[in-house]
């Protein structure tokens, strides 16, 4: 399943983000390829090891999701604050960063620091931060949006419109 830029959009309106902190946010993230840079790509690799395998477009549809989502500040620090203690984990466990893991070794260490079974939880532990922030982040993306909906049988997510036809039939198996 290939995901889109109007996948992203998509899912921004389902959370309540505007279509237009999308356009902003891409202009900054275009001219501004340091730190908030680098907080994409570990974004992306963490979406590499979250997302099922039968998707595809990852880079595209996390960084516009991140054009809209890191305009709250408050959000944008807590996500930034938990890809640091991400990349900490993988520096201290591979003596390198998050995102120049292989995406098995990112899956591992994920698994070895416990996010896989932790609470999200944004004032929490560091596991719990990166599960809320980083985990739990991806997979709002990825499920408000029409097509990662499609995957788990959610064709009509909230926000999306679809017509009395879409409520009065079940999923499809």
């Amino acid at each position: 399943m290939e995901l889109s830029r109007r996948d992203a959009v998509a899912a921004l309106a389902a959370v309540g983000t505007g279509a237009g902190a999308v356009a902003v946010g891409t202009h900054l993230h275009e001219s501004d390829p340091g730190e908030d840079g680098d907080l994409r790509r570990a974004m992306v690799a963490a979406a590499e090891v979250v997302y099922p395998d039968a998707v595809s477009g990852v880079d595209e549809f996390v960084e516009t999701f991140l054009d809209g989502r890191l305009d709250d500040e408050a959000h944008a620090a807590g996500v930034r604050e938990a890809v640091d203690i991400l990349d900490d984990y993988a520096s201290a466990r591979h003596d390198a960063s998050f995102t120049d893991l292989s995406i098995a070794e990112r899956d591992d260490l994920l698994r070895a620091a416990g996010v896989a079974t932790a609470s999200e939880n944004p004032d929490g532990t560091e596991v719990e931060r990166i599960r809320y922030y980083v985990v739990n982040e991806l997979l709002l993306a990825l499920y408000a949006s029409p097509a990662g909906g499609e995957l788990v049988g959610i064709e009509n997510p909230p926000g999306h419109p679809g017509g009395t036809g879409s409520y009065q039939r079940g999923p499809t198996p």
